[in-house]
């Protein structure tokens, strides 16, 4: 929860009166949005400039498309962080209560120059009388943003529209912010917010009232879609509460915030988490405990010991902030992962798609998983999705690559906290681990129904959405969780030993921000000679006794999650393989990652 100060700023107001024409069939607007040149209000280290200048006047305007009304005068304002700590803030609409226009008859648009992009939206999508317009979003000192706000009269607006008034006013609200709250999502254009019905997935209020598109106290983690192209704009445009289908659906995401984390120790030994609240025994490498994670922003970066001893608690020079928050020199707010193991645009090619980059890249549950591809040609597939006028509407300020060794180690921690699958009382004792997927048919989303590393092949005995049996398999024991990590194929990871290429297809490695580089086989001195915190190396070896082996000059690249029909004590999230990383071996695939500026 966030403790609220509401001073602010509510000055701009945005006034339309429908004016009825004789004889006429449709109605004509007259829009008016006030606000006196350069004023400026200051609600605590907040500071809002309404300096547009002239009010606008849009008059003698009929109902007009989409495409007019983003032709049309926009509105702008300017929020500025004018003290020397973080501000955080919202941006609301408040109509007034006198309105006789009903607010599904218009429809806006606000961006931000910060890549704050709410796409075209009817207002009553987002709520009635006050609202959010603009969920949580963050300033640091000196720093500014300018959005712009387009308002217009739907085009299916008709004659009972007529002689009636629509009066709102935008409001800035700063806040205090708790601080264990999880950055909010970071939505790219081509990106459709979504939440689960209980019978299929509906487009989701990004603004997350009460809580509706994600709570991760609830294990209800964000989850978004990319839909195809002829379909996009109608999804984009359609209500919150609309069923996205699923042959509409090329990628499925889903959000992991920023966050610190550290590991206890119940005997100042073994350092395999804490009992807490959610086990009824000591931890043990077979039954890890809890890994303490706490949300924080992107300008927090622990570098402590990652680890403590339970009796003693927590100090503060025991978090840390995982590395791959970090992409290159940015400080990430959080990342995007993909739901489930890659797929192909033909997944009934051999091997789910094969050694090629000829296919493009996707996300989504029931289909075989791309197997057979090299190293090298699966992080260039990965990176179609960033390409100019690509199938997905993904735009430039998005980064999608093949997901790095550090990238996975960020679902696996947050994943045995209790903002994860270990924190799911539907699940106890061994079951708290992710159930494997024992398809033979290498189907996504598939679960055993149990964590066990049997070696019986089954097809896929329970789908993804199957409670408890199903979503099992999730890292969250829900539907909104990620899928594939225990079992399903291995996984290749961006992972390398020394810049060794290998049979891996590259000639040269890509730039360092898409890869982790081991500069040792030796554990205790991977990264450039010291223990590498937060990688899924050390601090979690074999936990639920995962398999675990780590790159060296003669096998350079790193799998992660292993496959239960090759080896029955292999399978799960914490399993580390360099055997079958070389070339394109046909039971490995490969995950996606989005990071968005």
């Amino acid at each position: 929860m966030t403790k609220k100060k509401y001073i602010v700023i509510s000055v701009v107001i945005i006034l339309i009166s429908i004016i009825a024409l004789i004889g006429a069939s449709y109605a004509l607007l007259t829009m008016t949005i006030e606000g006196d040149k350069e004023i400026t209000l200051t609600a605590g280290i907040l500071k809002v400039d309404f300096s547009e200048g002239d009010n606008i006047s849009i008059e003698n305007s009929a109902p007009m498309s989409d495409k007019e009304g983003l032709q049309t005068t926009p509105y702008t304002f300017t929020v500025t962080n004018t003290g020397n700590i973080n501000a955080y803030y919202h941006v609301s609409l408040e109509e007034d209560s006198n309105n006789t226009l009903s607010n599904s008859n218009l429809k806006m648009k606000i961006t931000g120059n910060n890549g704050y992009d709410s796409g075209v939206i009817r207002v009553s999508d987002y709520g009635i009388g006050s609202f959010e317009i603009i969920g949580e979003d963050v300033l640091e000192p000196s720093d500014t943003v300018t959005y712009t706000l387009y308002m217009w009269l739907d085009e299916d607006a008709g004659n009972e529209a007529q002689g009636t008034i629509y009066q709102s006013k935008i409001v800035v609200t700063s806040y205090d912010r708790e601080q264990n709250s999880p950055n909010a999502p970071m939505l790219d254009e081509g990106m459709i917010p979504v939440t689960y019905d209980g019978s299929n997935w509906v487009k989701a209020d990004r603004t997350n009232i009460n809580n509706s598109w994600y709570n991760y106290n609830d294990l209800m983690w964000a989850n978004a879609v990319t839909v195809s192209e002829s379909t996009r704009s109608t999804y984009k445009s359609a209500a919150v509460g609309t069923v996205v289908n699923m042959d509409d659906i090329e990628t499925m995401w889903v959000w992991i915030p920023r966050y610190s984390y550290t590991i206890g120790s119940e005997d100042g030994t073994n350092y395999y988490g804490k009992q807490g609240t959610f086990l009824d025994t000591t931890p043990t490498q077979a039954l890890p405990g809890e890994i303490d994670v706490k949300f924080v922003s992107e300008n927090t970066k622990d570098r402590g010991s990652a680890k403590y001893i339970v009796s003693e608690g927590i100090s503060d020079d025991s978090w840390y902030t995982p590395d791959a928050f970090t992409f290159g020199d940015e400080e990430l707010r959080g990342i995007w992962v993909g739901k489930f193991e890659t797929s192909s645009s033909n997944p009934n090619e051999e091997d789910g798609g094969g050694n090629t980059t000829e296919l493009d890249p996707m996300i989504k549950p029931n289909v075989t998983s791309w197997r057979g591809i090299n190293v090298s040609n699966a992080f260039n597939v990965s990176l179609k999705m960033n390409n100019n006028g690509n199938r997905y509407g993904i735009e430039s300020t998005t980064d999608t690559h093949m997901m790095k060794n550090s990238e996975w180690a960020l679902v696996a921690y947050l994943t045995q906290s209790k903002y994860g699958k270990l924190g799911n009382s539907n699940f106890t004792g061994a079951n708290k681990e992710i159930y494997v997927n024992k398809s033979n048919d290498l189907i996504t989303g598939c679960s055993y129904g149990a964590p066990s590393n049997s070696n019986t092949d089954y097809g896929c005995q329970y789908q993804y959405n199957v409670e408890i049996n199903g979503t099992g398999a999730s890292t969250t024991g829900n539907i909104y969780g990620i899928y594939d990590m225990s079992g399903g194929d291995w996984e290749y990871v961006m992972a390398n030993y020394n810049d060794v290429v290998g049979e891996s297809g590259f000639t040269s490695m890509p730039d360092a921000k898409y890869y982790d580089k081991y500069t040792s086989n030796n554990i205790n001195t991977a990264c450039d000679g010291n223990i590498c915190l937060s990688h899924n190396l050390l601090e979690t070896k074999k936990w639920y006794n995962d398999f675990h082996t780590l790159v060296s000059e003669e096998y350079p690249w790193l799998a992660n999650g292993g496959s239960c029909i090759q080896d029955n004590t292999n399978a799960g999230i914490y399993a580390i393989s360099r055997t079958l990383n070389k070339g394109a071996a046909r039971d490995s695939t490969f995950r996606l990652v989005a990071t968005i500026r």
